[in-house]
């Protein structure tokens, strides 16, 4: 996956240079390089789990959360974009020889970078993305059953489409879509309820779709 991921980056990032001497050269620099969008996002976790001992599976619930980007255009079709937001999940262990288990909840904060190529000529302004992503475990809640719950921070991947579609020369309304490609190592402490500490490989995978409204400065 990390290969993948500096192999990707690399490969945009040398689209962007050559995007970026071909601005220079031609002379171009009228366009807004800020654009700042808010957006009302559904995460929704396309989960599975590898689960020690107990075996059985995993389910994360859906979320719907606001979402807040930072973009800055390189050139009128390039651009590098800071996703932001933050997702509470509860988890449940589902079919385990101990039956369906409560983990509680957890936060996710998963800072998200892509490097976008936008395909402009109109009001309707498709674009594509991808990039790294960070996400950091926080605010757990271990449920009933277990007396301790930790999730090790993952880095993870992320692709990106979408579309702006322009109001005026300043406002639009944006449908964005991501697939994150996200994974994690569960340690559950039940040593109370199972008289043992349980491992988990957890892949959380989610699919994230976002409606609002972005501003150009």
């Amino acid at each position: 996956m990390k290969r993948t991921t500096i192999s990707l980056m690399a490969l945009l990032l040398g689209f962007a240079n050559v995007s970026i001497a071909q601005d220079t050269n031609s002379g171009t620099n009228d366009f807004s390089k800020w654009q700042f969008r808010l957006r009302g996002i559904v995460v929704a976790p396309d989960e599975s789990a590898s689960i020690e001992a107990i075996g059985g599976d995993v389910s994360i619930s859906t979320a719907f959360v606001p979402e807040f980007d930072i973009t800055y255009f390189f050139t009128e079709n390039w651009s590098a974009e800071l996703i932001l937001g933050t997702a509470k999940h509860d988890v449940e262990a589902i079919e385990t020889t101990a039956g369906n288990i409560d983990l509680g909840h957890v936060w996710l904060l998963p800072p998200t970078l892509t490097a976008q190529y936008h395909f402009t000529g109109g009001n309707f302004v498709p674009y594509l993305g991808a990039g790294p992503n960070l996400t950091l475990f926080y605010g757990v809640d271990e449920g009933p059953a277990a007396d301790d719950v930790d999730y090790d921070t993952a880095i993870g991947f992320a692709l990106q489409g979408g579309f702006d579609f322009m109001l005026n020369d300043k406002w639009f309304l944006n449908l964005d879509v991501k697939k994150l490609f996200l994974g994690t190592d569960a340690t559950v402490n039940a040593t109370t309820a199972l008289g043992a500490t349980v491992v988990a490989d957890v892949d959380i995978n989610p699919w994230i779709i976002g409606f609002g409204v972005g501003l150009k400065l």
